[in-house]
């Protein structure tokens, strides 16, 4: 049945030689123990299948195709049947209804159109929801401000960086009072408390974060409640398992790892023990807010960016925390790691 594991192992066996190869038995998967037999799968693979190796249907269900920048190697491409993109939708309007928008709001979308998933996505949920969708893409801050005021949006989405030069810019020009923003809904990068509350304090809204890959559809596969206390992702569309970065090894409930993912229902590219490379864990126990739907703490950062300092594993993540305990400290820092005189120096220069 769709929306199973074992329809998407056995969905994928049949519709690709690549998964056939991994899974030669798809009966015996029914479980998410069951996964632990099977082997991981990367954005290695993906490359390797390019452009269509890892669909899974006939080419003439693929409705639409999305791919990543390709800026450390070739692009990664998404593709996706006519129920994938509603699917996708549902999530994506869920994350908004997580976040308190409805019907009556006014959603600026800035992030880019084109073979980008973000802003096709976060539009999509918008319409399905029946809200307003305001579709100004990147970039423009005069057109950006031009619509906020003119259309009275109270929902902007955005990357974490643009969100945070649309509120220094609107508090330069001395915009607050003129807007009507109410919720910020922020992702694609990688942000923490600092820059999340410039953001909120500059210009007097809630911000929530999306998760989100181009693989697992795009964003809108989770978000951050208006508790702030981790991610709901949707585990009716796709199962999460934390990992050992370099082990491989199933970690419990609560532990830090690296995120694998297994779709539930995706038809045209569905993923079987995706490594993601984002660190995270699942939170244990029940979210304030009532939600049934687990957590994902906030993002540690990605595997690949961890640096070993003197034999010490640190995450950007661990940064931001250290840096928000120091009231002078800004939102935004740069790293350097440098060897000199046969040891490491560890050089923060911060935004005061």
């Amino acid at each position: 049945m769709k929306g199973s594991l074992n329809w998407t192992v056995t969905h994928a066996a049949r519709g690709s030689d690549f998964f056939r190869e991994r899974i030669p038995d798809p009966e015996a998967i029914r479980t998410v123990e069951d996964l632990q037999r099977l082997p991981f799968t990367t954005k290695e693979d993906l490359r390797a299948s390019y452009p269509f190796g890892w669909t899974c249907v006939p080419l003439q269900q693929v409705v639409r195709i999305h791919a990543s920048t390709g800026t450390t190697g070739k692009r990664v491409i998404a593709s996706y049947t006519r129920s994938d993109l509603e699917d996708w939708a549902a999530m994506f309007k869920r994350c908004y209804e997580f976040a308190g928008v409805g019907p009556r709001d006014r959603v600026q979308v800035t992030p880019g159109y084109g073979l980008w998933t973000a802003g096709v996505g976060f539009q999509a949920g918008v319409e399905l929801l029946g809200a307003m969708a305001v579709p100004t893409g990147p970039g423009n801050l005069d057109l950006q401000f031009e619509f906020m005021i003119d259309f009275e949006t109270t929902v902007i989405c955005a990357t974490s960086s643009f969100g945070l030069l649309m509120a220094e810019e609107a508090h330069r020009r001395g915009l607050r009072d003129r807007l009507k923003l109410r919720i910020g809904i922020f992702g694609s990068e990688r942000w923490g408390d600092a820059m999340r509350e410039r953001i909120s304090g500059l210009l007097g809204i809630d911000c929530y974060d999306i998760y989100g890959l181009t693989e697992l559809y795009g964003p809108g596969t989770g978000i951050d409640c208006a508790q702030h206390a981790g991610i709901h992702y949707w585990d009716d569309y796709y199962v999460v398992e934390i990992v050992d970065p370099e082990s491989g090894r199933v970690l419990p409930e609560g532990e830090e790892g690296e995120v694998v993912l297994t779709t539930l229902r995706k038809e045209a590219m569905p993923l079987v023990r995706y490594r993601t490379r984002d660190i995270s864990r699942i939170i244990p126990g029940a979210c304030a807010c009532g939600s049934r739907h687990p957590r994902l703490a906030r993002l540690t950062g990605r595997s690949d960016d961890m640096v070993k300092v003197r034999g010490v594993q640190v995450f950007p993540a661990q940064i931001d925390t250290v840096l928000a305990k120091v009231p002078e400290c800004g939102s935004e820092y740069q790293v350097n790691i440098k060897r000199a005189e046969g040891r490491e120096i560890f050089l923060v220069r911060v935004e005061a």
